[in-house]
C-alpha cells in the first residue's frame, strides 16, 4: 500500500492540491448559481410586477409591437429582466464550455493560485473550512 501511495505521489506531486482545486471549482460552480437563483428570485419579479399592465395587454391582444414597446418604456424592468437572462446564459455557457472541453490552463493556474492563498492565510480564511478539512 505504501508503495502505491509513494509511486502515485510521484506521478501526482501534490494530490491534496487537486482535490482542493476541484472543490474549490465545485463553490464556485455553486455560488455562480446561486447568485443566479438570487437574481430570478429578486429581480425577476420585480421587473414583471413592473410590467404587469403590459403582460395583462399582451395576454389579450399579443403582438411583437406591444412586446416592443412595452420594453421600450419600461427601461428599468427591462434591464432588470434582461441582466437576469444574460447572467443565466452566460454560466450556462461558462459550466457548459469547462464540462465539454475541461477548465482552460488559466482558470486552473488562478485556482490554485487561489488555493494557495487560503492554505497561506488558514483557518482564518472564510473558505478554509470547505476547501482545506
Amino acid at each position: 500500500m505504501d508503495e502505491l501511495e509513494t509511486l502515485y505521489s510521484s506521478v501526482n506531486p501534490d494530490i491534496n492540491l487537486t482535490k482542493q482545486v476541484q472543490k474549490l471549482h465545485r463553490l464556485t460552480v455553486y455560488g455562480r448559481w446561486l447568485f443566479v437563483g438570487l437574481l430570478w428570485l429578486t429581480v425577476a419579479p420585480w421587473s414583471l410586477w413592473s410590467l404587469r399592465e403590459e403582460i395583462a395587454l399582451w395576454r389579450q391582444y399579443f403582438t411583437w409591437v406591444a412586446v416592443r414597446y412595452g420594453l421600450y418604456f419600461h427601461p428599468f424592468a427591462t434591464l432588470g429582466l434582461a441582466f437576469c437572462i444574460g447572467m443565466t446564459v452566460a454560466v450556462l455557457v461558462w459550466q457548459s464550455r469547462n464540462i465539454l472541453f475541461g477548465l482552460p490552463q488559466q482558470d486552473k493556474e488562478r485556482l490554485e493560485k487561489q488555493v494557495f492563498r487560503i492554505r497561506q492565510q488558514g483557518p482564518s480564511h472564510p473558505l478554509w473550512k470547505w476547501i482545506c478539512q
